[in-house]
């Protein structure tokens, strides 16, 4: 039905979605929300956090109002790489998320514990449930974009925030190695099987362009990710060369001081499929 609320307990109308439960879970009632994207991969190490929090920089400087959710429980480094580390603090109501230099909301764990180096030794279900709290107990306010840092894999959290959070597509990271070729399909394969369109997929580390003749050098292989988007039917994908500024930014919480344009074909699919209306 065109006028469908999907909210079957207001309606008398027999239809095919009828008795289907979704498992999405309310926002906090703080927060005003209007586009999930989610940034995935198949393995660690390639990159996704990075690009995470490039696409989310370079959202807010275009006027957005932008806002990350660290997912990757184990090993979360956005909170580092955008410089916050003052703790989250509890309200009536909720937690607020920290908000960064140039204005980027934010929550992580690690600006909920004490000490930022003790590892989190959980059990997976622990895990995504925590996940799910950073999205009904985070009084995230008035957002644009949230772009959501899942944790590498296809493991418990990522079926969690693709059930529970109203994703309306994914960034998938690669790297050049041909052995990424099987990784990609899984989390490829892992979206569409959970009905989540795939906007972009980005290759990190793609080459190393030499500072005196202009090269590009395949450090790591030889790219493989038009073949790949190709393979998967994935209009879109963009290439990020290795920099070597790229790590002193991050480890010094500048990164939203970066300009760059590799990822602006991918920005203007999410704004495409996502307009802010």
């Amino acid at each position: 039905m065109s006028d469908c609320t999907h909210d079957c307990s207001s309606c008398g109308q027999e239809c095919a979605d009828r008795g289907k439960q979704s498992l999405q879970k309310a926002p906090n009632a703080g927060s005003q929300i209007k586009h999930v994207i989610g940034v995935v991969s198949g393995k660690g190490g390639v990159g996704k956090s990075l690009v995470t929090s490039l696409l989310a920089s370079a959202m807010r400087k275009k006027g957005y109002k932008t806002a990350v959710l660290d997912a990757d429980i184990t090993g979360p480094s956005i909170p580092k790489i955008f410089g916050v580390s003052d703790p989250a603090m509890g309200v009536e109501g909720g937690i607020l998320p920290v908000t960064s230099g140039a204005g980027t909301k934010i929550m992580s764990l690690n600006l909920l514990l004490e000490d930022e180096n003790m590892p989190v030794a959980w059990r997976g279900p622990v895990i995504a449930n925590v996940v799910t709290q950073f999205w009904t107990d985070v009084i995230w306010g008035d957002v644009d974009y949230m772009f959501v840092d899942m944790p590498p894999g296809t493991g418990d959290v990522l079926l969690t925030v693709f059930q529970s959070l109203p994703i309306e597509g994914i960034v998938v990271v690669t790297s050049p190695q041909e052995l990424v070729s099987m990784i990609v399909s899984k989390a490829v394969n892992m979206a569409r099987m959970m009905n989540v369109p795939i906007m972009a997929l980005v290759e990190n580390m793609s080459y190393l362009k030499c500072p005196d003749c202009g090269k590009e050098l395949a450090v790591f292989g030889e790219s493989h990710v038009a073949e790949e988007a190709d393979k998967h039917g994935i209009a879109n994908y963009a290439r990020i060369p290795i920099e070597p500024l790229l790590p002193q930014y991050c480890d010094s919480g500048t990164l939203e001081l970066f300009d760059q344009n590799w990822l602006d074909g991918v920005m203007q699919t999410i704004e495409t499929c996502c307009p802010i209306l």
